[in-house]
């Protein structure tokens, strides 16, 4: 690759391909060999940094405010760390209205206190009207371990869990912009995922939030560690009628569309209902199912399967080029 691409930010192969290219050579260390959402430091801390850029700054369900706020939030708690304090950066460019910074403001502070950590430091840059657009916002985050993703634990049996419906914030961002031509009832999933810490002391093997990439990628990450191929059942993935409709209309799969309020875990057999109870009880998690296991066959080792509807098996891979880019 001689130039930087947008296919680099979909959180797909490409993305993985520079990291292993360029990023993790250059900063050869132990904590960031295994790209974790937040890494693991001394004295039982968590951290993690984000940037965020969606197009338009303003979507059904939420604005870039919330969106800094709730991602960064939610790397931790599925790193297994209880969010604590956030710093927040801001890249302004000359031209942006003043209400709509106070508007983006005042929703970084009502999502900071429904996730219940504080702004504690931060940073504000001005660039030239066109060297921006409009608004960049960076959130770092640190919390307390609680409990610790063990991929390598995964066993034959586990069961696949996913947190609600799929791809809702994707298709709110792609209509906010307009482009189709179509008006989309679908609003944005974004939403801080603190009610799932409880469950790192039921026996939750592994946990990520499914966010650029969408489910597909995420588990066809985790799939190269497993020591058994992991199975996807087609029909019991829940999807809400709207997202449906729409991922339907415009051709998109959505199991590559991206989330900002949902998480997959894996959970051994025996505790699955155990988990998935207390899921179903909070309102975040009612759509919340068992749609998946880790299983010997079929399949090999490393591989993501999909079990169709009909009854087939379809592979999964992870997203190889920009799907809908700046949608974070």
């Amino acid at each position: 690759m001689d130039k930087i691409s947008l296919e680099l930010g979909g959180g797909g192969k490409t993305m993985r391909d520079f990291l292993a290219r360029s990023i993790l050579p250059t900063f050869p260390n132990a904590r960031l060999a295994g790209l974790p959402d937040a890494a693991s430091l001394p004295g039982g801390i968590a951290f993690t940094t984000d940037s965020y850029v969606v197009d338009p700054i303003f979507f059904p369900g939420g604005d870039i405010g919330t969106l800094a706020v709730n991602g960064t939030v939610n790397d931790l708690v599925v790193s297994g760390a209880k969010p604590r304090f956030l710093s927040l950066a801001l890249i302004l460019e000359e031209g942006l209205e003043t209400a709509s910074l106070e508007r983006i403001l005042r929703s970084i502070r009502k999502t900071a206190d429904a996730a219940g950590v504080e702004i504690v430091t931060g940073d504000t840059k001005v660039v030239r009207r066109g060297q921006g657009d409009k608004i960049f916002v960076n959130t770092s985050g640190i919390g307390r371990i609680i409990g610790r993703a063990r991929p390598g634990a995964i066993r034959q049996g586990d069961r696949v869990i996913v947190t609600g419906t799929l791809g809702e914030h994707s298709l709110a961002v792609l209509a906010a912009r307009g482009e189709f031509g179509f008006e989309n009832p679908v609003k944005s999933d974004c939403a801080p995922l603190t009610f799932l810490l409880p469950l790192w002391s039921r026996g939750v093997r592994w946990m990520r939030d499914i966010t650029r990439g969408g489910l597909a990628t995420v588990l066809s990450e985790l799939a190269e560690q497993s020591p058994c191929p992991i199975l996807l059942e087609e029909k019991a993935i829940p999807l809400s009628t709207a997202a449906k409709s729409a991922a339907g209309l415009l051709g998109i799969d959505p199991l590559y569309l991206a989330c900002e309020g949902r998480a997959v875990m894996i959970v051994p057999e025996n505790r699955a209902e155990g988990v998935l109870s207390p899921l179903r009880g909070h309102r975040q998690g009612r759509r919340a199912a068992i749609v998946g296991r880790a299983d010997k066959a079929p399949g090999r080792p490393g591989e993501l399967l999909l079990r169709t509807e009909s009854g087939g098996l379809r592979l999964l891979e992870p997203l190889t080029s920009e799907l809908l880019p700046r949608i974070c």
